[in-house]
C-alpha cells in the first residue's frame, strides 16, 4: 500500500472539537502543520477558536512563545463545519469523536467517501479498537488507533497500535508523526481493548473503587496515597474528574454488558452520572470545581 512520506505531510484534519480533539489539533499546529478541526456542532467550533486564542495569549504572556510564533500558529489553525471542507487536502485524519461505536462507524463510513483511499485514518479512541470500523473503509491498512493522553498539549506519550489490518507503513508513519509533534510514541504489536496504559490504570481504579466502596478510605485520601506514596501526578479519582465521569460511565456500562459483572465502583459512577456530576467539565465530581467553572464563563 502506498503511504505518503512523512516529509510530504502538510495538512492534518482533526474531527471532534472536544477537550482532546482541540488539544491534539493545536499541538499539531504548534509543530508546524496546517490543521483543520471539524465538529458536527457549530457552537463547539466557536468554543475551539475562543479557546485557541486564549491559550496562545497565555503562552505569550508567560513568555513561552513570542507574538510572532503565536500568530504563525493561528495562521495554521482552522475550523470547518463541513467534513468535506475539513478533510480536503489532508494526508492524515485524526478522529476524536464521542466514544460511541455507532457514531464512530457513521464517521468512518462518511469520511471514506470524502478522502483518497491512501489517506491515513487514526482514531484517538482508548476503548474502541479500530477493527470495529475496518469494514467501514476501503483499504483498512491505513486505519488504526493513535491514542493521545489528556491533557494532550502536555502529556508526551502516544500509543500506536499495529492491528492485524494495519500496515507497517501506517504504523511507522504515525510513530514518526508523533515524534515530530513532540511526543514519545510506544508501539503495540497487537490490538487489545484499552491498549497498555489504560489496562494498567484499570487495575488501579478497580482496586481504588473497591477500597472506597468498603468504606476503608475516602476518594480524596486514596488520591493522596497514590500521589505521595506512589509518586503519581494525580490519584485515580482526580484523574476521573479530569477525563470525565460521563466517559467512565460509558466504559463501565460496556464492561458490565460484556461481562455481566458490575465493575467495582459502577454504582458510584452511575449515581454521579445521573446527578450530572461529571468532574471538571460540570464543576463537580469527586472534587468541587465550581469556582473554576465560574472563572471560565
Amino acid at each position: 500500500m502506498f503511504i505518503m512520506k512523512i516529509d510530504d505531510l502538510k495538512k492534518v484534519c482533526v474531527v471532534g472539537g472536544g477537550a482532546m480533539g482541540r488539544q491534539i489539533a493545536l499541538n499539531t499546529a504548534i509543530h508546524g502543520y496546517e490543521v483543520c478541526v471539524n465538529d458536527a456542532i457549530p457552537a463547539v467550533l466557536d468554543k475551539v477558536m475562543a479557546w485557541e486564542g486564549d491559550y496562545l495569549a497565555g503562552r505569550v504572556a508567560k513568555e513561552k512563545m513570542t507574538h510572532e510564533q503565536a500568530d504563525a500558529v493561528k495562521a495554521r489553525f482552522h475550523v470547518a463545519p463541513e467534513l468535506k471542507d475539513a478533510v480536503a487536502g489532508a494526508g492524515l485524519v485524526i478522529e476524536a469523536v464521542l466514544e460511541d461505536k455507532t457514531i464512530k462507524a457513521d464517521f468512518y463510513t462518511n469520511v471514506n467517501r470524502l478522502v483518497d483511499k491512501n489517506v491515513i485514518l487514526a482514531s484517538n479512541a482508548s476503548n474502541l479498537v479500530s477493527s470495529n470500523f475496518k469494514d467501514c473503509v476501503e483499504n483498512p491498512a491505513r486505519l488504526t488507533n493513535f491514542h493521545y493522553f489528556n491533557p494532550a498539549l502536555v502529556m508526551k506519550l502516544v500509543e500506536v497500535v499495529k492491528a492485524e489490518h494495519t500496515s507497517e507503513d501506517t504504523v511507522e508513519f504515525l510513530m514518526e508523526f508523533a515524534r515530530r509533534c513532540g511526543k514519545t510514541p510506544i508501539r503495540l504489536n497487537k490490538e487489545i481493548d484499552g491498549f497498555v496504559v489504560s489496562r494498567i490504570l484499570r487495575v488501579i481504579k478497580d482496586e481504588a473503587f473497591s477500597l472506597v466502596e468498603q468504606g476503608i478510605v475516602s476518594p480524596q485520601d486514596l488520591d493522596l496515597g497514590c500521589e505521595l506514596g506512589l509518586g503519581h501526578p494525580m490519584g485515580p479519582f482526580k484523574l476521573n474528574d479530569l477525563t470525565g465521569i460521563d466517559l467512565t460511565y460509558d466504559i463501565y456500562k460496556r464492561r458490565y454488558k460484556e461481562s455481566g459483572v458490575k465493575p467495582a465502583g459502577y454504582d458510584i459512577i452511575e449515581s454521579m452520572y445521573n446527578k450530572h456530576e461529571w468532574g471538571r467539565k460540570t464543576g463537580k465530581g469527586f472534587y468541587d470545581y465550581s469556582a473554576d467553572v465560574k472563572k471560565s464563563k
